[in-house]
């Protein structure tokens, strides 16, 4: 009698055997129903056997296997093992949320789509009927035979459009004979066709990189493409594209924003016109996806275009992984199962054996580490593709000999009233969104804090609320000190909707769009205001990291930079990093044309390093700095971490279990010492959504001495008793 061995979306790190009777090994990578106690659980067949451990009266039967799809392949079962294995996440946990939503239940798989290519069209008779014979209150009938008079064929989702009442008249009238059904013949897809039209032509760096890539195509190479902003890494991403397509191959896209889809959709179909291209993201609704899904893992879409959930899409033909913006740390998933799709996608590529390109003007200290130790392979592009456009021309702005005008320099000013005489676009860039950071009663000092986390709450005044950026609680705006009753209470600090109501105040003549998290959160909002922004609709963009990945503005000419000085004295070591990739970014956005770039910012510490490197575009003095600080320290790249993250009602609770895990971790490496293990300490947020957060770091410059500890002491951490603590490993963690 068939075992199947199957993995379930439950928080237990092992396989659960069932009987099935009619089960073969070509069903390994279905769906299957099972009985799991009292529930019908819907897990993946990892393996069929003919023998178990677990005694016959103790076997259940599975409900059924379901087979309307094909089965996921065996290169993506073994990523789903290999990314359990090594993030110590259960594997059914991985395996089932690797999967579209609609896949993850016992419902069959149903898709309203048109693929098959099913049309109706009005027959001679149909054509003949007169709309005044129609009842005038049946909207419905008119607007189908209006809608069936202007199309010559419709498909069964446009007539959904209309009404779902609009299919049943449908069939009334197929039956009467007014209309008949047409199967459309799908043209063969032409794998690797493309636009044939005049493309831009490559620098002599572009060219380098694309042959250096090309060259090596049938072999397993991580490639880091660094190039400066506007240098054309895009282009040559298309270039690597369009070999693949022709070898008949699939390329793996994976960006960091999904605000960055729709813009890089758009070239990508300008590009390959005939070529089938999906994308998927968490903009898309359930049904979307799964269709998306299912055309990369049945080989008809080429180009699948991704956030980092898309790295666990199946892809039978894969010939190419590209990671744009690698240094971004959304590609890091911060709960659940913390994974990082760009290590995961030099994964996929090693198991394909196929060539893995990470793009970034400012790549991660890790991925720059590897490129200076000769694990990665280095290409640099260091001038900007289009011609005569040049790097901007940045300048700090020294804050300590200034009287800002709420927050606002006066050389700032006056720069952006040029821009605005010139008839280009400036750029304000402030990392805040809101109106105030802080609201404060000036007589006691008291301050609006959220309950449920250890933070102030943000003043948004245009909406009368206070609001946590972390839990999402929102209250109403006090009128008086809710300590003293004084009503003399103000904000304090800038953000997005303060700097944007300075400049109404300023430029009244001038169009200012505000982008951030708060204005484009409806469908679609992005796509509207990148298309404004292109159609010189806005005169001064006031914007968050939004604007600061990827986006190509040509009318943009001025960047000026806000309130950039906090990240210095951040206690994360890897502050620095980040703003120098966020601030060059950002400058980036400027000059990229033909026009001449500036950018502006304001700072108290002008000659600080960062600023240094940000004015003379050096990326690389920097990171070496970075880097040899790091190496003295015991930082990562040098030494590879693990964080147990937990989280409780009670702080104590929290921090008993972690003791008990530290003594659990020191038995285990007593006789290891390059493992290092640090005492517990509460989360520098330690309040988050009403529950208490504590870590332990464990350390390692060995990652196989460090995986061999983690694999006993995740044991041990599971006969822990934890009933009231909820807790994770986080490895490789990026946030403390």
């Amino acid at each position: 009698m068939p075992i199947l061995r199957v993995a379930l979306n439950i928080p237990i790190d092992t396989l659960f055997d069932y009987v099935a009777p009619e089960a073969t090994q070509s069903d390994i990578g279905l769906r299957v129903c099972v009985p799991f106690g009292r529930r019908k659980l819907t897990g993946i067949i990892m393996e069929v056997r003919t023998e178990t451990d677990v005694p016959a009266e103790k076997l259940k039967t599975i409900f059924g296997i379901s087979r309307e799809i094909p089965p996921l392949s065996n290169d993506l079962l073994t990523l789903f093992s290999f990314c359990s294995d090594y993030y110590h996440h259960p594997l059914g946990m991985v395996a089932i949320n690797g999967l579209p939503v609609k896949l993850r239940n016992n419902k069959p798989v149903i898709l309203k789509t048109d693929r098959d290519g099913l049309r109706y069209v009005l027959t001679e008779s149909g054509r003949q009927v007169n709309a005044s014979t129609i009842p005038k209150r049946n909207k419905v009938m008119h607007q189908l035979l209006g809608k069936l008079n202007e199309d010559e064929l419709l498909s069964a989702q446009e007539v959904r459009k209309i009404s779902s009442h609009a299919v049943n008249v449908l069939k009334e009238w197929v039956l009467k004979g007014w209309v008949e059904e047409k199967r459309l013949e799908r043209p063969p897809k032409i794998l690797g066709a493309v636009e044939l039209r005049s493309w831009p032509e490559l620098t002599l760096e572009q060219s380098v990189a694309v042959e250096a890539i090309t060259a090596q195509f049938d072999q397993f190479h991580t490639w880091l493409l660094q190039g400066v902003t506007g240098s054309g890494k895009t282009e040559v991403y298309l270039r690597l594209i369009e070999k693949v397509l022709a070898t008949g191959k699939q390329t793996l896209v994976l960006i960091p924003e999904i605000n960055l889809t729709p813009q890089l959709e758009a070239v990508f179909h300008a590009r390959f016109v005939s070529t089938s291209i999906v994308s998927l993201h968490s903009g898309l609704n359930d049904t979307e996806r799964l269709r998306g899904w299912l055309e990369a893992q049945q080989g008809e879409a080429r180009i699948i275009l991704g956030t980092r959930l898309a790295v666990f899409t199946p892809l039978p033909d894969l010939g190419l992984v590209i990671v744009d913006e690698e240094h971004d740390t959304s590609f890091k998933q911060q709960d659940g199962l913390r994974y990082s799709a760009r290590d995961l996608a030099v994964f996929r590529a090693k198991q394909a054996h196929i060539p893995v390109v990470l793009g970034s003007a400012t790549p991660s200290l890790e991925s720059y580490h590897n490129a200076l130790t000769g694990r990665y392979r280095h290409l640099r592009l260091s001038q900007r593709a289009f011609k005569n456009a040049a790097l901007p021309q940045v300048e700090c702005v020294d804050m300590r000999a200034e009287k800002p005008l709420n927050g606002l320099s006066a050389k700032l000013i006056r720069a952006i009233k040029d821009c605005l005489m010139q008839q280009k676009q400036c750029l304000i860039f402030i990392n805040r969104r809101g109106y105030a950071p802080v609201l404060m009663c000036q007589s006691c000092g008291w301050t609006a804090v959220c309950q449920r986390c250890s933070s102030r709450l943000v003043v948004h005044l245009m909406e009368k609320k206070l609001s946590c950026h972390h839990c999402g609680h929102r209250e109403s705006f006090p009128f008086a000190c809710p300590q003293c009753g004084d009503q003399d209470i103000k904000p304090f600090g800038r953000g997005t909707q303060r700097i944007e109501e300075t400049f109404a105040e300023l430029f009244p003549a001038a169009r200012i769009m505000r982008i951030d998290r708060d204005s484009v959160s409806r469908k679609n909002a992005w796509q509207d205001i990148l298309r404004a922004i292109h159609r010189n609709e806005v005169d001064i963009l006031i914007g968050t990291q939004l604007l600061a990945k990827g986006h190509d503005f040509p009318n943009l000419s001025l960047v000026g930079i806000l309130d950039s000085d906090v990240s210095l004295f951040s206690t994360d070591f890897r502050a620095g990093e980040r703003l120098l990739a966020q601030l060059m970014q950002v400058s980036g956005r400027a000059g990229r044309a033909e026009i001449a770039g500036r950018v502006l910012i304001q700072t108290a510490y002008p000659d600080h390093l960062i600023y240094q490197a940000i004015r003379q575009h050096d990326y690389d003095v920097l990171a070496q700095h970075i880097l040899s600080e790091r190496k003295i320290a015991g930082f990562p790249p040098y030494v590879y971490q693990v964080l147990l993250r937990a989280e409780a009602h009670s702080l104590k609770s929290v921090i008993d279990f972690l003791s008990a895990a530290y003594k659990q971790a020191q038995s285990i490496v007593a006789s290891d010492k390059s493992i290092e293990i640090f005492d517990p300490v509460p989360a520098a947020m330690t309040r988050l959504k009403g529950m208490e957060r504590a870590h332990l770091l464990v350390q390692s410059g060995a990652r196989k001495s460090l995986q061999l500890f983690l694999m006993h002491w995740r044991k041990q951490l599971n006969a822990l008793s934890s009933h009231k603590v909820r807790w994770v490993l986080d490895v490789d963690p990026i946030e403390f």
